[in-house]
């Protein structure tokens, strides 16, 4: 709302410093600044409303160290996550930008259905909240909702240069807003990957199919991925704020015509607004982490986790770095296959010997180390060193080919 406010004025009546608005770089740290004040100004004040209304943590005593202790603590918390996240994209980005509207969407539909499962848990004592069929159900729907929109929407596009010879020595460079259906692959020297022609017998007629259900697939796996991740204070809001921070990277260089060139990656048009939301994505982690790190004086809930699952998978698929993702995202993916290599294992072995058996001594894997013996806060640090090497070798993608 602000950027249109200032353009008008830097237009109509040349307002002294109007003019530093249509800078993504200035917007962006703007928003990053305010999701940061927001989530540390009020989020004592969320909390103590969530001590008031007894919005507590009902835990159960699985024989970790320190658990019991965190019996009552306000959860929920996420609501503060996307409200720093949404009021400063409200304020400072172009509201009219595809990519901005569908993050928009998924953070609000993804938020409402954490929601309800957080209130059946506390409300309705219900400790397994909303069943897993309607969350994802939820997860699918707004999957559909994106794959379609960044398929079929005329405003999704990418550039497409070409150099023609204009005289004996000059050289004019065009080019074409194309719809493609190109992504990045990692590590390769040709690193584009055209779903197109994964299938070539399918035929182009029916590749948004196949798209579609790719889009659903990371969506509601990244989404899961945050969700189980937030089972230890500080861990999944540490980890999405260094996911976030390497995709505002991606999402500035893809967005710019002489970076994107340089690197020789795909030059997505209007893709620089996300850098915005990226920020305010930031901003709005590490000032949870205020409240959220060890000990924690409140939980994000599903609310929050769900939606800032969500959140990462629609970035990626924005910027065309879905394939980036199990790097990218790599705790998310290892606290996901921790938990279905357990339960197959078990299951497995229960079948076969009548008595299951455990690859680890828990699932998720940061509970594995807790029972290991290793303090939780010790525990966070290392998966964030982690999440940060991880961070790493995916920028590093844009040369390593």
């Amino acid at each position: 709302m602000l950027y249109y406010l200032f353009d008008y004025l830097d237009k109509n009546f040349d307002f002294f410093g109007a003019g530093v608005f249509q800078y993504i770089s200035f917007r962006a740290g703007m928003a990053a600044f305010l999701s940061l004040i927001i989530t540390i100004s009020f989020g004592k004040t969320l909390i103590n409303l969530l001590r008031k209304k007894q919005i507590g943590e009902d835990v159960r005593d699985l024989g970790l160290e320190g658990q019991i202790e965190k019996k009552g603590t306000p959860t929920m918390g996420g609501i503060i996550i996307i409200a720093a996240i949404l009021i400063p994209v409200l304020l400072f980005a172009k509201l009219d930008n595809v990519y901005v509207i569908l993050l928009i969407v998924t953070t609000i539909w993804l938020g409402l259905i954490g929601f309800l499962d957080d209130y059946i848990k506390v409300f309705k004592k219900n400790k397994e909240g909303l069943a897993g069929k309607f969350k994802i159900f939820g997860q699918v729907s707004i999957g559909l909702i994106v794959g379609l929109t960044l398929y079929f929407h005329e405003d999704v596009v990418v550039r497409e240069y070409s150099d023609e010879v204009v005289g004996q020595e000059q050289v004019e460079r065009t080019y074409v807003d194309v719809k493609s259906t190109k992504t990045n692959v990692p590590f390769f020297k040709n690193n584009e990957l055209d779903y197109d022609k994964v299938i070539p017998f399918l035929g182009s007629d029916y590749t948004w199919i196949m798209y579609v259900l790719v889009v659903i697939v990371v969506v509601t796996a990244v989404s899961n991925g945050a969700n189980i991740t937030d089972g230890i204070d500080g861990l999944a809001a540490g980890t999405s704020a260094i996911i976030g921070l390497s995709l505002a990277i991606f999402a500035y260089i893809s967005g710019r015509v002489d970076f994107s060139n340089y690197l020789n990656i795909l030059h997505i048009p209007n893709l620089s607004e996300l850098v915005i939301f990226c920020t305010a994505f930031v901003g709005a982690c590490l000032g949870f982490l205020w409240y959220n790190a060890f000990p924690a004086q409140v939980f994000m809930g599903d609310t929050g986790s769900l939606s800032m699952g969500g959140i990462i998978a629609v970035l990626a698929l924005a910027i065309r770095k879905e394939l980036l993702v199990p790097i990218l995202c790599g705790i998310f993916l290892i606290e996901n296959l921790s938990v279905i290599i357990q339960v197959t294992y078990f299951k497995y072995t229960k079948r076969k010997y009548g008595e299951g058996r455990r690859i680890f001594k828990m699932s998720p894997l940061h509970h594995h180390y807790q029972k290991e013996g290793i303090h939780e806060s010790k525990i966070v640090s290392r998966f964030w060193i982690v999440g940060i090497l991880l961070a790493i070798i995916s920028l590093a993608t844009l040369k390593l080919r």
